[in-house]
């Protein structure tokens, strides 16, 4: 396939871009490269996949609607992988606007350019965040998100209001992933694991929230890059689908400061803070529906994960801060 990469220079988008390439499918990436964190690792990403043979790139931003428009007609996709927006729920706090604008116009945008381009598959990010003060555990794609408690979750959840639409008035074939805490090698420096280990090796104290009574659902890249493949290929899907793509684990915040801590060698000073606004206590995934459709099998625990984290953490010193 051909297949349009939002957000190919992101965590995700990333490797699901080499992923796709090594599959034989042509990837073209829309990414830009924003500050929103380090610069310099988006660049460094998007190298290398520009050095593994990246069909094209276009450096805009999503709600640039001409720009859109000209990567459609001129690479042509079979499909689209939409992973760009604007993440990161305490950011959400404080800077509202750029959620309306990368995530509900972005969306929008993509959605026009699927609509008109006679698109048969979009496939885009969601989060567990949607699930927002839902007390039920794990969460399931068949509960209730009518509870968001941050903005960045009402927008995701708003994305796949807008993907059923388009589904239902316009035919298009849509998968909305939730993704759980998504962590590895080239991961975000936003992330609690990242921002731990930084901390860490570097001697200062790590923020740690609700005073450590939290519980997330932490899964590896790769097996969060298997989902989204599944669900770029598989040929028996519905016309609207939404599945959770979680390690079906949840494992407690201290537990995971504990292997990192084993891992880089040191101690980490803590600071115990109560709960962020915006924040939930636990997250866990339900992925039947998932295993069931796309065969999706997460095969990597923290305990596998976090030391190939640490590992290429350790070999990027120069993306640590000073």
């Amino acid at each position: 396939m051909r297949v349009l990469v939002t957000g190919a220079a992101g965590f995700i988008g990333f490797h699901c871009s080499r992923a796709l390439m090594r599959r034989g499918h042509q990837v073209h990436g829309f990414d830009n490269l924003n500050d929103y964190y380090l610069p310099s690792l988006k660049e460094a990403r998007l190298a290398r996949l520009m050095e593994e043979g990246v069909h094209g790139f276009s450096r805009h931003d999503l709600e640039d609607l001409d720009a859109m428009e000209k990567a459609f007609k001129s690479f042509k996709p079979d499909a689209v992988l939409h992973l760009a927006a604007q993440a990161g729920v305490r950011y959400s706090l404080t800077h509202p606007h750029a959620y309306v604008q990368a995530n509900l116009v972005g969306t929008m945008n993509i959605l026009e350019c699927c609509r008109h381009h006679g698109l048969p598959r979009l496939v885009y990010a969601s989060s567990s965040s949607v699930y927002g003060g839902n007390q039920k555990l794990p969460f399931s794609v068949a509960d209730r998100v009518d509870h968001p408690i941050s903005l960045y979750a009402a927008t995701k959840k708003a994305n796949e209001l807008m993907a059923h639409t388009y589904t239902h008035l316009y035919g298009l074939h849509t998968v909305g992933l939730r993704f759980f805490t998504v962590y590895g090698p080239w991961g975000r420096p936003d992330m609690a694991m990242w921002l731990f280990a930084d901390a860490i090796l570097t001697g200062r104290p790590i923020k740690v929230f609700n005073h450590g009574d939290m519980y997330r659902d932490f899964t590896y890249i790769d097996d969060i890059v298997s989902g989204v493949v599944a669900s770029l290929e598989s040929n028996s899907l519905e016309s609207y689908e939404l599945f959770n793509l979680g390690n079906h684990r949840s494992e407690h915040l201290m537990h995971m400061i504990d292997i990192l801590e084993s891992h880089l060698g040191q101690t980490a000073e803590k600071l115990m803070l109560p709960m962020q606004e915006g924040d939930v206590r636990s997250t866990y995934a339900d992925i039947e529906a998932a295993r069931e459709k796309l065969g999706f099998v997460p095969t990597t625990p923290i305990e596998q994960g976090i030391p190939l984290f640490v590992e290429w953490f350790k070999a990027h010193p120069e993306f640590h801060s000073a």
